[in-house]
């Protein structure tokens, strides 16, 4: 029914006859307060096990979990972490697998022992005196506390998976198993004792393996030392006795005389930055390609360790720096001859400690000498004191000799003390108890000054390795250690991978593994290319032991030396399902696993504790193969850790899984950056520049870190702090308010409201082809977990396609249309893109799209995580019109700039006011713009398309050629309804409005 026609245009309110948009979805996000009751509704609905329960044909998915060590709060990298992964899992889970996610924890190891140790000694206890069964309870109880809350923290970051069954690397099944993979190698043979030297650490007196170890800047003492030339007897000329001479056997005779003159008494001068090896020193080499020669001391200043006439034998490379360490000016020595290699190998050489007062002649005997492949002219003097019990190239070349047994020395204790019985120095301390310099390399360095053993001294600051739990400085030092050889044949060698090793290791890298990024691949098969023999065994007491015997008496060379008995085995493995590996410790547990089949009384039981890194490595075979959950082969989809992992878990994981089942656990290997503040440094508690994880969720919300996530280059370090996380806000902002007008633009939205696509206008066919192109982009993106490129795609496509322009342009159709073909067709569109948008944004933003999935679909058992990706049909994909509508774009990008200047300028205030001439001299371009509603598209109230060129006023965008805009105010009344300036407003029945208008009215 028409209005009363006696009503005036301005007396009518058409507000009510707008179809305005209408949710409850608040622009401000309250996230803090309200990701909570999400979280208990997905736990109360049970989303992760309903996904599991009707995964029916589905291809399962597994990314299999890096266990963090549950000994402490989360720091910003596990949410980085944890964050990447629940990405990975939820997108292959709604691009239709089975994506399974079993959370996990490293639970055994030093950092809990150690731990348990600071509350003894503050107790004033003794945890050597605590008995060891009840100490691992204390060790377990521990770790249950932090697995408990790391377990809700990483939860409150919307982190999905099977919470309630996680894997613990101290359950009794896993210490079973983790039993069961070590006796794999004892069988196999790749099990070895052997003594050679390892990473220590003096504070917590175990060996390390390299992924324990870090480098950091330490401040050393640098000594230069000498070694007194005690004899010579080498000729310079080799002569046969049939064509020697008299007069050249004469010649040759006076050469050795006068080198002997020059050498004897001279010294070779070592450099080293660990003084402390000196009393372990029991040769010296040198490089048998270098120039030597003999350097004299011609003046020395008073204060020099030096006096005139001193002759040193040094690489002539370095023999001036060296010199001029010993505080010698230049001419103040001179060169007197060379020496050559074949002549150093002539020499004896004498400790510098040899026959000094109160020594006890544990240093008389003349030092070896002679070449070495590992001598550099790089720095020092050319030449290197070898203590081959700290040193493994030392080792490996006296090894290699078969000379041992003359240079392995036992001085350093467990603790770095060195042994009570050792002269001058028995009793001092490599590092103090609180892991700082202690007494035994001053105690050095002094006793040489009093003997006469030194050139130089001072101080350098370098790289050195710590211990990664302690923080504390570590040694090299030999010992008795477990090893699993990884050059050694495994079993029978029948594999299509390698027989070693390393050989199905690298193998594996190349052939079975895909690596994102790229790099990754080359760090750890340059890491396993290079690496030693694995370290097995730790001196401590907190893990999973080394479930061997060794027949006492025997060498480990022996071949009975280590009893490889199946029926023993399945004891121990039967008692570690039922008590865990505490079965080890009990009284009696020897006598009960060799049963009758073996005299207890001939076998020692190992007390040593496997590397957690061993636990870690093995978790694809309690996780991925004994898991009804797991996977069929017991090899995971992906395996993603930080770049750190290359020497960590990756590495551990590979040679384990290598050595037990002949390849790789995993398929794909995705490794992320470290984070760091916003200026790029390493966050450190004491500088103050961490941000925590619970504090932003505290300020933001979850998603807002997830966001950070996403948006970032994961695969190098990321940034993040305050302003950062700020500029992370406001891009979500920006989202939430496409998300709101999607839902206000659909309220009441039905079935019987669709439009087929055939009968859409352009306009929304345009928005389907982009749907289609961005479907393909985030399905391969999501595939490829490359999340900053599906994140920037999808936040590109809400901010700047659809609020921008899409959006922009449809508001009047959505708002003041009747039900017309055109508003339903874009409500069909809006329906479809919320399908889309939300399922696309769903992995990232796992708690603001269930805000927006339930907003339109409430219910008890609703959730977006239950959907998948819906499919896209190819055929939207139309590439013609996308290339019309680019043009379109353009040109409209141009018409907007030329209203924004008159909209600065104050002469309109909205862009319906205007109705601009548009110029095109592209013949193409006119076309498609006369062939579209294009006063719709630039918002105007009219506009005017011509061919004619543009005259000289007219705007034009410097990279928009061939197009001017001259503007025009529109002609007519303002469309009391829709705002439009239109000739016809007022000749319709309702006042004040234009035909379209008039005709929604009625």
């Amino acid at each position: 029914m028409c209005a009363d026609t006696t009503e005036t245009a301005e007396s009518v309110d058409y507000k009510d006859t707008l179809n305005l948009p209408r949710t409850e979805f608040p622009m401000r996000a309250g996230l803090p307060k309200r990701e909570p009751d999400w979280l208990a509704r997905w736990d109360r609905i049970g989303v992760y096990e309903r996904l599991r329960d009707r995964a029916g044909n589905r291809t399962p998915f597994t990314l299999h979990d890096g266990p963090p060590y549950a000994n402490g709060h989360l720091h910003i990298g596990h949410a980085l972490n944890k964050t990447i992964k629940d990405m990975i899992v939820r997108s292959h889970q709604m691009m239709g697998h089975d994506a399974r996610y079993i959370p996990g924890w490293d639970c055994h190891g030093l950092p809990i022992e150690w731990k348990i140790e600071e509350k003894y000694r503050a107790k004033g206890m003794d945890k050597d005196k605590v008995d060891v069964v009840d100490f691992r309870q204390e060790c377990r109880k521990f770790a249950e506390g932090w697995i408990d809350v790391q377990r809700d923290e990483f939860k409150r970051l919307g982190i999905t998976g099977c919470w309630d069954k996680p894997y613990l690397t101290m359950d009794y099944r896993a210490e079973r198993i983790i039993a069961e993979e070590f006796q794999k190698f004892l069988m196999t043979g790749t099990l070895y004792q052997g003594s050679k030297p390892v990473m220590w650490s003096p504070i917590e007196k175990t060996a390390l393996a390299e992924a324990e170890v870090e480098y950091h800047d330490k401040e050393s003492f640098t000594i230069w030392v000498k070694f007194r030339v005690a004899s010579f007897d080498m000729p310079d000329v080799e002569l046969s006795d049939e064509e020697a001479s008299d007069e050249d056997r004469e010649a040759v005779a006076r050469s050795v005389a006068q080198a002997a003159q020059d050498f004897v008494g001279a010294h070779v001068v070592i450099w080293t930055t660990t003084p402390w090896t000196i009393p372990s020193n029991k040769a010296v080499v040198f490089g048998k390609d270098f120039a030597y020669g003999l350097y004299e001391v011609t003046d020395a200043p008073e204060e020099s360790w030096v006096a005139k006439g001193d002759r040193f034998i040094l690489a002539d490379k370095l023999a001036e720096q060296t010199l001029t360490k010993a505080r010698l000016e230049a001419g103040q020595w001179r060169r007197v001859r060379d020496v050559r290699p074949a002549q150093l190998r002539g020499m004896t050489l004498t400790h510098p400690l040899a026959g000094a007062e109160g020594s006890g002649g544990e240093w008389d005997q003349p030092r070896d000498f002679r070449a070495a492949d590992f001598v550099t002219d790089e720095e020092g003097t050319g030449f290197v004191h070898c203590a081959p019990s700290h040193g493994m190239e030392e080792y490996e070349l006296y090894r290699d000799l078969g000379m041992l047994g003359e240079v392995i020395t036992y001085n350093v204790e467990d603790d770095g003390k060195f042994r009570d019985g050792l002269p001058f120095f028995g009793g001092t301390y490599i590092l103090n108890r609180k892991g700082k310099e202690g007494d035994a390399n001053t105690a050095v360095i002094d006793k040489l000054v009093e003997v006469g053993g030194l050139l130089a001294r001072g101080k350098i600051k370098h790289s050195y390795p710590h211990s990664w739990r302690s923080k504390a400085p570590v040694i090299y030092r030999n010992t008795p250690q477990w090893f699993a050889a990884i050059d050694r044949p495994v079993g029978d060698g029948q594999d299509s991978y390698g027989t070693t090793i390393r050989e199905r290791a690298l193998r594996s890298i190349d052939e079975l593994v895909k690596w994102t990024p790229q790099k990754g691949r080359n760090r750890l098969y340059s890491m396993i290319e290079a690496r030693p023999d694995w370290v097995l065994s730790r001196q401590r007491a907190w893990g999973v032991p080394l479930t061997c015997f060794t027949k006492k008496g025997a060498l480990p060379t022996d071949p009975d030396f280590l009893l490889k008995d199946e029926a023993v085995n399945a004891r121990i493995l039967e008692a570690f399902e039922a008590e865990g590996a505490d079965a080890w410790y009990k009284p009696g547990a020897k006598e009960r696993f060799l049963g009758n089949d073996h005299d207890p009384a001939e076998w020692d039981q190992v007390f040593d504790i496997l590397d957690v890194w061993f636990d870690s490595g093995s978790t694809h075979a309690f996780v991925l193969r004994d898991r009804e959950d797991g996977t069929e082969d017991g090899i995971a989809d992906v395996y993603m850790e930080g770049t750190d992992q290359h020497r960590g878990w990756f590495h551990s994981s590979m040679l384990q899984a290598c050595g037990t089942m002949g390849r790789a656990p995993y398929r794909n290997v995705v490794t992320h950056g470290f984070t760091l503040d916003e200026k790029g440094n390493k966050m450190s508690k004491s500088i103050g520049n961490t941000v925590a994880p619970d504090d932003v969720v505290k300020q933001y919300g979850a998603d807002i870190l997830r966001l950070w996530v996403a948006q970032a280059d994961y695969t190098a370090d990321q940034r993040i702090g305050p302003e950062i996380l700020k500029g992370t806000a406001d891009s979500y902002r920006r989202l939430r308010n496409t998300m709101r007008f999607l839902l206000g633009a659909l309220s009441s939205f039905e079935e019987k409201d669709r439009v087929d696509p055939a009968d859409m206008p352009e306009l929304e066919r345009w928005v389907l082809h982009r749907m289609a192109e961005l479907d393909h982009k985030v399905r391969t993106g999501y595939a490829a977990f490359d999340f900053q490129g599906v994140t920037q795609a999808l936040f590109n496509f809400a901010t700047v396609e659809l609020s921008a322009f899409y959006f922009d342009i449809r508001k009047d159709a959505l708002y003041c249309d009747g039900d017309t073909p055109r508003r339903r067709a874009a409500r069909t569109v809006l329906d479809l893109l919320f399908h889309r948008l939300t399922t696309w944004l769903a992995p990232v933003l796992v708690f603001t799209m269930e805000e927006v999935w339930l907003e339109r679909f409430p219910g008890d058992d609703s959730s977006v995580h239950l959907q998948d990706i819906p499919a896209t049909p190819a055929d939207w994909r139309d590439e013609p019109l996308a290339a019309k509508w680019s043009k379109v774009r353009q040109a409209r990008r141009v018409v907007t700039a030329a209203l924004e200047v008159q909209r600065t300028d104050k002469v309109i205030g909205a862009s319906l006011e205007a109705a601009p001439v548009v110029h095109v001299e592209d013949a193409d371009t006119l076309e498609a713009l006369k062939s579209v509603a294009f006063e719709d598209v630039c918002i105007t109230s009219a506009i005017a398309l011509t061919a004619d060129p543009s005259p000289s006023e007219a705007y034009r965008l410097p990279d928009v050629p061939g197009l001017g805009v001259v503007f025009e105010r529109a002609q007519g009344e303002k469309c009391q309804r829709c705002w439009k300036i239109l000739p016809d407003v007022g000749t319709h029945a309702h006042p004040g409005v234009c035909g379209r208008c008039d005709a929604a009215v009625a």
